[in-house]
């Protein structure tokens, strides 16, 4: 087992989105591409790191002072709990109106708007589940 967000959980993480149709190819149809951030909302910096180029993952591991389009940021308890058992529509829309899922960067708003996106979205705490953490 990895710890969270370590450098060998990310790459564990980017070959499974990379193999869940809908995450990868439902995000190149839209030409989705952007740097994903992930860690604990009582630190300062993420902990790892996705570069998305075209709804695939072209690289992960340990965040190294990139510059994010997407910060998410909860407490380990949560994260954990979420990878155990997903997180569908209504649990997002309460984690992040409870506080419990931060977006330190990125538009939570607009990007649940666009079916095209929240689908995958919701669809990456699936796949996140696949990575066994510690």
């Amino acid at each position: 087992m990895a710890e969270l967000f370590s450098d060998e959980w990310m790459k564990g993480f980017m070959d499974e989105w990379n193999k869940e149709p809908e995450l990868a190819e439902a995000l190149a149809k839209i030409d989705f591409s952007s740097t994903i951030c992930y860690g604990f909302k009582d630190e300062d910096n993420p902990r790892g790191i996705l570069q998305v180029e075209n709804g695939k993952c072209t690289s992960a591991g340990s965040w190294n002072n990139e510059t994010p389009n997407w910060d998410l940021r909860a407490d380990k308890d949560n994260w954990l709990k979420w990878l155990a058992k997903g997180l569908g529509m209504a649990g997002l829309g309460t984690a992040y109106m409870s506080g419990k899922l931060k977006f330190k960067t990125g538009d939570y708003k607009s990007m649940i708007k666009d079916p095209r996106m929240a689908g995958p979205f919701i669809k990456s705490f699936t796949v996140m589940g696949k990575i066994k953490a510690d």
